[in-house]
């Protein structure tokens, strides 16, 4: 499958410990940038009941693995590898993409 790097904004663009929505194509990807200056890049589609709210979610976790929490439903996932941490397995893990920073943009493989 064919993936190409597309910028989404400037650094200045994203708030720290908040997330930011984006769409790239016909996709809604949540955009975070942690304290520890680390950027991470997740679908934005909660897959519980398919609402598309993580880019709302709180930021949690730690260095070893930070998470999302879906403001609606509760469910954690891994902003590393989109693993489900919630101990509830109703749902599936999501997608994460990777993130690079060029000059002052910031840039997502899709």
């Amino acid at each position: 499958m064919y993936t190409q790097w597309h910028a989404v904004g400037k650094k200045t663009d994203f708030p720290q410990d908040l997330g930011t929505c984006v769409k790239v194509n016909d996709k809604q990807i949540a955009i975070y940038h942690l304290t520890d200056g680390n950027w991470y890049a997740v679908q934005n589609l909660c897959p519980h009941q398919k609402r598309m709210v993580l880019s709302r979610g709180l930021v949690g976790g730690d260095l070893e693995k930070p998470s999302v929490i879906c403001p609606l439903h509760k469910r954690s996932f891994s902003l590393k590898d989109g693993q489900l941490l919630s101990e509830s397995k109703d749902c599936d893990n999501i997608k994460t993409y990777p993130v690079k920073l060029e000059n002052d943009l910031i840039l997502i493989e899709v």
